[in-house]
């Protein structure tokens, strides 16, 4: 379905819909350099595709009936460093979207919260790949839970850390921004335009409290642990704002900080971009990372599993089976492994203690 900023406001999204709409312009050659994700809009310019114009094979390929989805874990190579004596196991959570619920129950199946949803996994370490609100029902519970568990976790000599996302970025416009027209690139956009586009939920806007927005403001960027270098989005756009870790959380705060829209969209617009692990050169621009920023492979979320697969249907109109996503997708000769299992297209939320069993 195509969308655009036309499609008004007063169209109120149902909490429970798993709307993972596939827009005209998945794969934009123009201003914004790479292709956004089906959902993750970025208003286009005009008339950049011809009205009901559908993904093809050249943007995203077709997985083809009887090609498998699941089963796509791979050994993880020898480089990854060994832990540190008397530090916990580490964990990495995928895009959760305002599936509470789901999220709930992969953190109980991992033994990391009891059945009163409280931490329970002493000096375990785990890790938010960002994008925490929208498309889902419950964006807010989400974050309140991420930041309880964050204390409770310290308590118990553990941790829970979160990196941000894309829809934080755009959360925090849309609350901070609204309808102030930005410089997009491509005519006129805004922050509450592409929000509403990308799944914002009112019920969301409605419950978000200053803590809330100060919170993911704080988040870091990028971090490496344990030779994993982990960051959301699977782009090269980090190497915009730093040469460093540090440099790159620093540049985002302060972005974040100086409160202009222009910049805090440009920001939200680098970090929508996605595939520059998946095809011919991916594994390249992962080195790019890795020698920049440190570690022996990349874990990040943003790109669904069985997008980056390539399950969207086919030129002809053929039905496809319904993705299924049993782990996290490694690939990039390896270096590279997406955590998001597409729970908004009733896939799964990924859950993952690393290193990856073989």
């Amino acid at each position: 379905m195509t969308q655009g900023v036309g499609q008004g406001p007063e169209v109120e999204r149902t909490a429970t819909l798993r709307d993972f709409r596939v827009p005209a312009y998945v794969h934009e050659t123009g201003p914004y350099g790479h292709s956004t994700h089906p959902g993750d809009v970025v208003p286009p310019q005009e008339e950049a595709y011809p009205d009901g114009y559908t993904p093809t094979e050249r943007d995203l390929p077709v997985v083809h009936p009887g090609d498998p989805l699941g089963g796509n874990v791979a050994p993880v190579s020898a480089g990854i460093p060994q832990q540190a004596e008397g530090v916990g196991p580490l964990y990495v959570v995928g895009d959760v979207h305002g599936y509470l619920e789901e999220l709930l129950a992969a953190l109980r199946e991992q033994g990391l919260i009891d059945v009163a949803g409280n931490w329970c996994a002493g000096t375990a370490r785990l890790w938010f790949l960002g994008d925490f609100t929208d498309r889902g029902p419950d964006g807010i519970g989400v974050i309140e839970l991420v930041m309880r568990l964050s204390a409770e976790a310290a308590a118990a000599g553990g941790y829970c850390k979160a990196l941000m996302g894309n829809h934080e970025l755009l959360l925090l416009g849309a609350k901070r921004f609204g309808d102030t027209p930005v410089n997009s690139g491509a005519g006129t956009a805004t922050f509450q335009a592409a929000w509403l586009l990308n799944g914002g939920q009112k019920t969301d806007m409605d419950r978000l409290q200053d803590h809330h927005l100060q919170w993911m403001a704080r988040l870091d960027a990028v971090e490496e642990v344990d030779g994993y270098l982990l960051v959301h989005s699977d782009t090269t756009a980090y190497l915009d704002y730093g040469d460093s870790i540090e440099a790159v959380n620093d540049t985002v705060r302060e972005t974040l900080t100086r409160n202009d829209a222009d910049e805090c969209w440009d920001l939200f617009r680098k970090f929508t971009k996605r595939f520059s692990f998946r095809d011919e050169g991916g594994a390249d621009a992962v080195r790019s990372l890795l020698d920049t920023y440190g570690g022996t492979r990349i874990v990040h979320g943003h790109s669904p599993i069985p997008y980056l697969l390539g399950e969207v249907g086919s030129e002809d109109g053929e039905e496809r089976p319904e993705p299924v996503v049993e782990g996290p997708h490694v690939y990039a000769d390896g270096l590279a492994i997406a955590m998001d299992g597409g729970v908004t297209m009733a896939g799964k939320l990924l859950v993952q203690q690393l290193p990856l069993d073989n």
